[in-house]
């Protein structure tokens, strides 16, 4: 099963503090376990917020906002995806992230895979050329 490490670091990032040698020194060690484990299919950290934007659908209207937003505790910064055997192997990864900040948050989120919907829908996803 597929699952994604949400990053969402402190304001300081989002504010443009970029990370140590240290600090990515350690997510490097960390990361390089996770391939040799097998588990790390990707990851990527994610540019700050001001860099990026926001696309509402609202009464069939799209609506474009440029960031920065303001909400930093629901910014991601990054993202694992790791393919394992069990939420519970999956938590074990993530609580061996290399953070030591108290405001650092690690969420799991598990993907859909294709045989967890009903044979209709798996049909309605069928690519055809």
């Amino acid at each position: 099963m597929r699952f994604m490490m949400f990053i969402y670091p402190n304001a300081e990032a989002e504010e443009g503090r970029l990370p140590t040698a240290d600090e990515v020194s350690g997510m490097m060690k960390f990361n390089q376990e996770m391939i040799d484990a097998g588990v790390m299919l990707t990851a990527d950290g994610l540019q700050a917020t001001s860099k990026g934007a926001r696309v509402r659908f609202k009464n069939g209207k799209k609506q474009v906002t440029d960031g920065p937003f303001t909400e930093t505790k629901e910014i991601i910064g990054g993202y694992w995806m790791i393919q394992v055997n069990s939420r519970e192997e999956a938590i074990e990864w993530a609580k061996r992230v290399p953070v030591e900040d108290e405001s650092v948050i690690i969420e799991l989120r598990q993907v859909f895979e294709m045989e967890d919907f009903p044979p209709d829908v798996r049909e309605a996803a069928t690519i055809r050329s």
